[in-house]
């Protein structure tokens, strides 16, 4: 879901990549990534947001440049499509878009979100993908388990690809995380080290070193001797 180019789209689909989860598998014309996350918020709530791309999906991974163009609709045979806005010119007839980017092929509220269709720069390939979305009871809320398996003839290199694809994907689950209050599986910032004193520092400088003898020292070495 990506920039209206689709000359483009590969390299914006690169670009600035968060963290991602994992790709869990990979053969010569498939990958399968992986993402978890666990929110605090009870599963109608989990499947209200969801349902609402529009609300939380990243308007960089979008044909029209806003999220707000986008629509799901939560049933078997379901769109999650895009509108391309007209764009006026005064010299010319103009005209709306469209994008499909998937079809729901299971919508069961609550518990479970599957649909079929190649995402972003895989849209031009004959490679497709499905996207499974699972909502479970979780002590602290609601775990989501976001799995995308991707397979067929593409023309972007497997490694490069796979690991776009699962950069955009955890960023999509991110946005929908953070909608809902943000994730409580995220991992803990990393500890300051603490402030080291000009002496443990002048220490460390001169550990492993040789001790600095004086030329007076030197020389009563060399009269003893």
């Amino acid at each position: 879901m990506f920039h209206r180019l689709a000359a483009l789209a590969f390299p914006i689909f690169l670009m600035a990549q968060p963290a991602s989860a994992e790709v869990i598998s990979a053969s010569d014309d498939s990958f399968v990534t992986r993402d978890v996350s666990v929110v605090r918020a009870d599963a109608k709530s989990v499947w209200m947001a969801l349902i609402s791309p529009a609300r939380w999906w990243n308007s960089a991974h979008t044909w029209s440049g806003d999220s707000a163009n986008l629509s799901l609709k939560p049933q078997a045979g379901g769109c999650f499509c895009e509108r391309i806005p007209e764009d006026p010119d005064p010299k010319k007839i103009t005209l709306e878009g469209s994008v499909e980017h998937m079809r729901v092929i299971q919508a069961f509220p609550e518990k479970v979100l599957r649909m079929r269709g190649g995402l972003g720069p895989l849209q031009s390939e004959p490679a497709t993908g499905v996207l499974t979305i699972v909502l479970s009871e979780h002590e602290k809320g609601t775990q989501i388990v976001w799995e995308y398996a991707v397979g067929g003839a593409m023309r972007y290199p497997l490694p490069v690809i796979s690991k776009a694809v699962d950069g955009v994907m955890s960023q999509q689950l991110d946005g929908l995380a953070n909608m809902l209050g943000g994730r409580l599986d995220a991992p803990p910032p990393p500890s300051p080290e603490p402030a080291q004193s000009e002496d443990e520092t002048e220490d460390e400088a001169t550990q492993g070193q040789a001790p600095e003898i004086s030329v007076e020292d030197a020389i009563d070495a060399m009269q003893d001797d």
